[in-house]
């Protein structure tokens, strides 16, 4: 059995550190983008239990949830985030919020160690529901200044991408 289908040579996974963002219908990555949270679904469980039958809970598939991911860039006068955020709930009012726009395919590419992407993750329908513009400032801390954008989404699909050298 060949332990990697897609790439027969390859004996390593993937390092979580080389990977890009992507916002459609943009090409250029997210700029200075460093951190993200976990890709996860979660089935809950339905139980019952059948009134004559044996006494045993059964279980089944219930609905799916799609739990938020995070995203954390050092701040930086790319303002990417906050106008996507804004397109959500504009500080302008309901007028200007854009129902039109603010749903968009969110695309994340894992890189192999050349920088090649070899998988591509796309998150269906994300909508930003949390912005932090600012972390909390400290005149004695040594660190980046990092903004976080929450993204809500309704699914997401996986596409092998292939490289000769992943």
């Amino acid at each position: 059995m060949i332990p990697f289908p897609v790439n027969a040579h390859r004996q390593d996974p993937y390092k979580n550190f080389k990977f890009r963002v992507y916002f459609s219908p943009s090409s250029i990555p997210v700029a200075a983008l460093s951190k993200m949270s976990a890709i996860k679904k979660t089935t809950e469980a339905i139980e019952w239990r059948e009134a004559g039958g044996p006494s045993v809970v059964r279980k089944m598939p219930g609905r799916t949830k799609f739990e938020p991911i995070t995203l954390e860039g050092g701040v930086t006068h790319d303002r990417t985030f906050l106008d996507w955020a804004n397109q959500v709930n504009s500080p302008l009012g309901d007028a200007a919020t854009s129902p039109l726009n603010y749903r968009r395919e969110i695309i994340v590419e894992v890189l192999n160690m050349q920088g090649n992407a070899a998988i591509e993750y796309t998150l269906h329908r994300a909508w930003p529901s949390e912005f932090q513009a600012l972390p909390e400032m400290d005149a004695n801390a040594n660190a980046v200044a990092i903004q976080t954008l929450k993204l809500e989404y309704e699914g997401f699909s996986v596409r092998d991408v292939e490289t000769p050298e992943t």
